[in-house]
């Protein structure tokens, strides 16, 4: 992870980093929404969405988690989801994946969280 990225997760308390080891106890059994981006440092679709992901962390927090992952250093995770484009940005809830969204949208990312949370009573 670039100096840059890591500095950047660490002024958000409401975004952090998952592996293949932990994401079952962070994501699957969190008791809030998780939604989790799936990327990479040689994509630029996820450069250019991250300062997006990271902005809206902070405008989620208490309802809706941010995770991010490093499909490299982690791989098991996005084949056992089935995630082959990048970025990939999923939301679970309860363990279950309840929203997806894939490709650099930066300007439709916020709809459609509003959206998926909408729709599964998550105020």
């Amino acid at each position: 992870m670039e100096k840059e990225e890591s500095e950047m997760l660490n002024t958000h308390a409401n975004l952090f980093v998952v592996r293949d080891e932990d994401f079952a106890s962070k994501v699957l059994q969190s008791v809030t929404p998780v939604i989790v981006d799936f990327t990479a440092e040689w994509c630029p679709p996820c450069r250019a969405l991250a300062p997006v992901y990271h902005k809206l962390s902070g405008e989620y927090a208490g309802r809706l988690k941010f995770a991010t992952i490093d499909i490299d250093e982690h791989p098991l995770t996005p084949a056992r989801l089935g995630i082959q484009g990048f970025p990939t940005l999923v939301i679970f809830k309860g363990g279950k994946v309840i929203g997806r969204l894939v490709g650099p949208h930066p300007s439709r990312l916020k709809h459609t969280i509003d959206r998926v949370l909408a729709e599964n009573g998550i105020s």
